[in-house]
């Protein structure tokens, strides 16, 4: 540990009213350790990456689900922190005492509720790296590197998926991408840029109208399958939004434009779309062949929300699903959900990023520098000011695993689902609810809503999978979720064989 530094003794002590000396090194004693140097800070990280590798490779032998109720872990730990500093052993001791005993195991192959979320050697390396750095990149100079990579990686990952020439820096263009925390962020962001480009072009059409009113005839537009995320961006930003009926669980052309007809004839102004590839509820795809066209046609802005989904459209057997592409205003998926990359790490793609940059422009002359308009400021492009050194964790884990390998995990993962759903139609109890779409398959018991309720809170129950229900157009269900890099094709006829046995004890009971 280092000794604090006491270097000032020719520097006048500070009193207070009584004439007594109040500096700092008559209150410190000299030897006492503030600080961990690099040797102690080596033992520590490398007994903190056993632990992670030892965690992880292990982590099917645990519990998926914890035990523990509301406020177990404050009776674990004392009312305020230590006067004195305590050893890092002892720290390492209470993860296991304090921390796991109330942790979700998101990464073990038992766990199959909401989407994945990834996780990899690779990434968790480079957000080590990323703290070690510790910059907050909201302008280039603040450093360099931090935007630099990211506007190249961006461009990697767009590449990867196929995404039109226009969306990318690199076509010597208007468009760019830009790392986001969420993708509830991004779609919030595009509307805002939707808002502030429609605004605009009202007043030049209609002058004599002020803000306030042009916003209060705003309207956007989502199918009835959108994420919750989409309602609440119309929340934050002020407008409102139209739910469109679904077909089959997706949008299709005719019924937004049907939607935007009725508004139009009622004086509203539409402006905004989101089309949804791969909805929370069962992985269905918006028709964006469809809707893309009709937003271009009516002047609306077309944003993708490809939040899960997304990642399989490396893999160029799934990219048919995001066909229309090229009609889209701005594009987004998160590759800390299917990609390997961890948490967070939202990619989005614009193809004229100007009217966010103008909408978020707030530009105080502490955050100037001499090369403004050479470089993106991703400060503009997002909600708030600062920001982490996101683009390490795509640039370690595109390189550490290569395209291949990350469109063999895709594969991998869709072919697990479409394993459990042979399991789930070879039993006669139950049915698919949807389509086995990517990595997602929703399934029920035939019979009532109950019964699959009263299904799944005994599977929970068990402890020994996760999972999560959803319903639609009152058909209640469940999703079984193929969420961890760690899956083999055995811990899918576990699984089967826990919602199976869960089924047999309630057929005894009744």
């Amino acid at each position: 540990m280092s000794k604090l530094p006491i270097n000032n003794t020719n520097q006048p002590k500070q009193t207070n009213g009584n004439g007594k000396a109040n500096n700092m090194e008559d209150k410190l004693d000299p030897k006492v350790s503030i600080d961990m140097e690099a040797p102690e800070f080596k033992d520590f990280a490398k007994t903190m990456v056993d632990f992670i590798a030892e965690y992880l490779e292990n982590i099917r032998e645990r519990r998926v689900l914890p035990e523990v109720k509301p406020g177990y872990l404050k009776p674990l730990i004392p009312d305020a922190a230590p006067e004195k500093p305590e050893k890092w052993q002892d720290v390492m001791q209470d993860i296991e005492r304090v921390i796991m005993p109330g942790v979700t195991h998101w990464h073990s192959p038992k766990f199959h509720a909401y989407f994945p979320t990834a996780n990899s050697y690779p990434a968790i390396v480079a957000d080590m790296l990323s703290g070690a750095i510790a910059c907050i990149g909201f302008t280039w100079i603040a450093s360099p590197a931090c935007t630099e990579l990211e506007v190249v990686m961006m461009d990697w990952l767009g590449k990867m998926l196929d995404l039109p020439a226009e969306f990318l820096a690199c076509s010597g263009g208007k468009g760019g991408g830009v790392i986001q925390g969420t993708a509830s962020e991004s779609t919030l962001v595009a509307l805002l840029g939707a808002k502030a480009k429609k605004v605009q072009e009202v007043k030049a059409q209609h002058p004599e109208w002020d803000e306030h009113t042009i916003v209060g005839k705003l309207v956007g537009y989502c199918s009835d399958q959108a994420h919750s995320s989409v309602e609440r961006a119309g929340l934050l930003g002020g407008v409102r939004l139209r739910s469109v009926p679904s077909d089959n669980h997706r949008m299709r052309g005719d019924a937004l434009e049907k939607a935007i007809k009725q508004d139009l004839a009622d004086g509203l102004i539409p402006f905004y779309a989101v089309v949804t590839l791969g909805t929370t509820n069962s992985c269905a795809f918006d028709y964006l062949d469809e809707c893309g066209p009709v937003g271009n046609k009516h002047n609306v802005w077309i944003h993708v929300d490809a939040a899960y989904a997304g990642s399989a459209f490396i893999c160029p057997e799934y990219r048919h699903l995001m066909k229309g592409i090229e009609t889209a205003d701005s594009f987004n998926f998160n590759p800390h959900k299917w990609m390997l990359v961890n948490f967070d790490c939202s990619a989005m793609w614009l193809k004229d990023p100007s009217w966010v940059v103008n909408a978020f422009n707030v530009d105080p002359l502490y955050l100037k520098h001499d090369m403004q308009g050479s470089a993106p400021d991703y400060r503009h492009w997002q909600i708030p000011l600062g920001r982490r050194f996101r683009a390490l964790k795509l640039w370690f884990v595109l390189r550490l695993y290569g395209v291949e390998n990350l469109q063999a995990h895709i594969r991998r993962h869709c072919n697990f689902a479409k394993q459990f759903g042979d399991l789930c139609v070879a039993d006669s109890r139950f049915e698919l609810a949807a389509e086995v779409n990517m990595g997602l398959v929703c399934f029920r018991l035939k019979g009532s809503n109950e019964n699959n309720e009263a299904l799944l809170k005994r599977i929970n129950g068990r402890g020994n999978i996760h999972m999560v229900p959803a319903k639609i157009k009152d058909v209640y269900f469940l999703r079984m979720a193929v969420c961890s890099r760690f899956t083999k094709s055995e811990d899918m006829e576990y699984s089967w064989k826990e919602v199976s046995a869960a089924a047999d004890e309630m057929e005894k009971e009744q």
